[in-house]
């Protein structure tokens, strides 16, 4: 099969992916054959790419959100038939054993499996999943459409829900990437205001396309006190601006797996009154499943921008360099 991989890890200009053959996959027992159709391009990609995240095996490939049609379902595999549609996320097992993975925070698990890191991902024609992390896509959704919804949207719907939004809140999101734009939809979808400081012109563009009452730069300070605010670029220099921009007793959700150094903070400026600064790991499959069933419900509409199979690492460029708006995605079958 034909694939894209982690080479030497390095800046973006220095090619550290590499596009070659590989030997296609073969399931195992539990796993399911998947070829892939579309796989959306997350920032996390870049990052292993760059080694900010360092590989977890030599030549990994990258890539966990993928959409494709089931090749060939493993010994025991029950749930899934070959010709379904399933999306692969970045969850890719957990240990079903921990004190973390049996009180249901399987996100936390000691000894969890990632998809695109440990094991191999979707900028490859095919790929293997267990078959109980893959995802059902809902019909609603085209594979260009679902792709983006498989990261960026779960890992969206799970720091809004760390970031506790009231009722009826003011909600401020700092970045506005691929997560960021879906997370948005949600946010308002549910009733709240949402207020949106970003670098990118096209970005803050596309956030008052989709109703943001507030739109800034990164550093603007919001017309109002904020509820609660996610912080989706992987800028730790933002992290006092956004809790300055919090009202009393509110959260900022830091929603990226990777942060630059955040500067010293100031209790009585950043933190007191009872704010709270929370991260995010990773998701569970409960979040996954309800943020599918909720997105297919709204229906969310994702900006994707697509680049063929062999442009991943223009994508991953593009990424870096602020020219994408919303979601790139690779059409894996060109």
């Amino acid at each position: 099969m034909r694939a894209w991989w982690v080479g030497q890890p390095g800046p973006i200009d220095s090619m550290p992916l590499v596009w070659g053959e590989r030997p296609d996959p073969v399931p195992a027992p539990g796993e399911l054959l998947v070829r892939v159709h579309m796989c959306g391009v997350c920032r996390t990609d870049l990052h292993l790419a760059e080694g900010d995240l360092m590989p977890r095996r030599p030549n990994v490939i990258p890539g966990h959100e993928a959409v494709g049609t089931v090749l060939e379902a493993g010994e025991g595999c029950t749930r899934f038939r070959p010709g379904d549609r399933v999306g692969v996320a970045w969850l890719g097992k957990s240990c079903g054993s921990c004190r973390y993975c049996l009180r249901g925070d399987e996100n936390l698990c000691i000894s969890p499996t990632f998809t695109g890191w440990d094991r191999d991902g979707g900028y490859a024609e095919r790929l293997t999943v267990a078959e109980d992390f893959a995802y059902a896509i809902p019909p609603v959704f085209t594979d260009e459409q679902a792709a983006p919804l498989l990261c960026s949207g779960i890992i969206g719907y799970r720091a809004l829900k760390r970031a506790a939004v009231p009722q009826g809140g003011r909600l401020g999101i700092y970045g506005f990437g691929g997560s960021a734009h879906l997370t948005a939809q949600i946010a308002r979808h549910q009733g709240a205001s949402v207020y949106v400081m970003t670098r990118s012109a096209a970005a803050r563009s596309l956030a008052r396309e989709l109703g943001a009452v507030f739109v800034g730069g990164p550093y603007d300070s919001p017309p109002d006190s904020l509820d609660s605010a996610i912080l989706f670029a992987p800028v730790g220099e933002l992290v006092p601006a956004a809790l300055q921009a919090l009202d009393r007793g509110g959260t900022l959700a830091v929603a990226g797996i990777h942060l630059s150094d955040i500067p010293a903070l100031n209790y009585q400026r950043d933190l007191f009154n009872e704010k709270q600064l929370l991260s995010v790991t990773a998701n569970t499959r409960e979040d996954g499943d309800e943020f599918l069933a909720l997105a297919a419900e709204i229906p969310l509409a994702p900006t994707t921008t697509i680049y063929p199979m062999t442009a991943a690492d223009k994508a991953l460029k593009d990424l870096s360099t602020d020219r994408i708006t919303g979601s790139a995605v690779l059409d894996m079958l060109r």
